[in-house]
């Protein structure tokens, strides 16, 4: 029986610093896994060194691959993270910023690949999408005064209150 073909890998192109990145997620998300790691084959320039890690987290493969610096990443993809608690959503934070990442806004921070995440709780959309307009509107506003989203304030948004 022939091997099942993977349907989905995500690779992420970083300049010389995959193997590193990798074992930074692997250390972030808890159950994650590192994979197979290619060098570049003998006779070429950059013979030995690292071309790709793979690693597995939540389910997904993703490929750190060292690309060069002709490409960095940005807001335009970015990976959510749905956390059920504020201790979940702190874990995450925390970690992801740890050694130089950046804060954004609504949830969203880069970490220090530049890699663009949004760690936000599944109870934000579903109130945004009320049926009630004016509660979604009090929580769309109160998210969009927030950095790191706090459900606490956003649960009280939806009563119509102020944490």
């Amino acid at each position: 029986m022939a091997a099942k073909a993977k349907k989905l890998t995500t690779f992420l192109w970083f300049d010389g610093q995959a193997e590193e990145a990798a074992k930074f997620y692997c250390s972030v998300f808890k159950g994650a896994k590192l994979g197979d790691t290619m060098r570049w084959p003998q006779g070429m320039e950059k013979a030995g060194q690292v071309l790709t890690v793979e690693f597995r987290a939540f389910g997904q493969d993703f490929c750190c691959l060292n690309g060069g610096p002709e490409f960095k990443f940005n807001e335009s993809v970015s990976f959510s993270i749905p956390c059920e608690t504020q201790k979940e959503i702190d874990y995450y934070w925390e970690r992801l910023l740890a050694g130089g990442g950046r804060e954004s806004a609504c949830g969203w921070l880069k970490d220090k690949y530049g890699v663009s995440w949004q760690i936000d709780p599944p109870i934000l959309l579903k109130l945004i999408k009320s049926k009630d307009q004016a509660k979604a509107k009090r929580v769309m506003e109160a998210m969009m005064k927030m950095v790191k989203i706090d459900v606490a304030a956003i649960q009280a948004a939806a009563k119509g209150g102020r944490r």
